[in-house]
């Protein structure tokens, strides 16, 4: 573990969960609860990671909300918890209640259409580069080629920027890198978008934790800011604008024990 930022005191930040109104978890999870996976059907929580939130939901005292790229529904049948989260998915496009129904904010109909043509421009590069592959979303187009050799990324990588630089260009559309990938994606909504909606919705003095490993959750980590703690987590360093930095697993489950430790004390 790696304090990054010199104003965190992580004793003093677990100290505030005895007398808070509301503590509230927020966590991605590809890359930060599960490790990454060719086939992302596969990809399942890092060992004591299910059992760590599966303890921390039980005890009622924190509001568990998942900030994920996937589909919501999706997620919501790969998690393996006793208890469904609260899932924010398609980068705060869409919210699933812990109990209720899939809540969607629509892309107006320029950027879907723009969406299909960016599809479509995609689809034709995976010529190039046999098992790279992609995927459409309810707001964004990604282009995954995780698992491939690193010159075929780089021609792909650099393929796509410039086919999809039009769309850049339009205003309507944001070309963003992931962890395995390049996205285009509607521009308005993203997971600081989330963040701060939950945020909004919570009392004033909730203690909040945001976790994440990408540079698409560098837009949560700006949103936590005077709101809260946001921690990188990723088996190495890169540039972040996160406090804390944990490798995983060990030190994410030491992280998430801490937090089910301290939620154990009594109002």
């Amino acid at each position: 573990m790696r304090v990054l930022n010199p104003a965190v005191d992580l004793d003093r930040f677990f100290a505030r969960f005895a007398g808070a109104p509301e503590r509230v978890l927020f966590a991605d999870y590809d890359g930060t609860l599960a490790p990454f996976q060719v086939r992302p059907e596969l990809a399942r929580p890092y060992p004591g990671v299910a059992d760590a939130l599966d303890g921390i939901m039980a005890q009622g005292r924190t509001r568990v909300v998942m900030v994920s790229g996937r589909p919501a529904l999706d997620l919501a049948r790969l998690l393996p918890l006793k208890q469904r989260p609260e899932i924010w998915g398609a980068h705060g496009w869409q919210r699933l209640p812990p109990e209720g129904e899939l809540l969607e904010a629509q892309p107006p109909e320029p950027a879907r259409a723009a969406l299909d043509d960016a599809e479509r421009v995609a689809k034709g590069l995976l010529l190039q580069a046999s098992g790279a592959r992609v995927e459409r979303k309810l707001a964004s187009v990604a282009l995954h080629w995780r698992g491939l050799p690193v010159v075929v990324v780089a021609r792909l990588r650099d393929a796509a920027a410039l086919a999809w630089q039009p769309f850049v260009d339009s205003g309507m559309l944001q070309q963003l890198p992931f962890e395995g990938g390049l996205e285009l994606r509607v521009r308005g909504i993203d997971k600081r978008h989330a963040v701060q909606t939950v945020l909004e919705e919570s009392p004033a003095g909730a203690v909040c934790a945001y976790l994440g490993d990408d540079v698409t959750d560098e837009d949560a980590f700006e949103a936590m800011r005077s709101h809260g703690l946001s921690v990188l987590v990723r088996p190495e360093m890169r540039e972040t604008g996160a406090d804390l930095w944990l490798r995983p697993p060990r030190e994410l489950v030491a992280f998430l024990a801490d937090w089910q430790r301290h939620c154990e004390v009594r109002q």
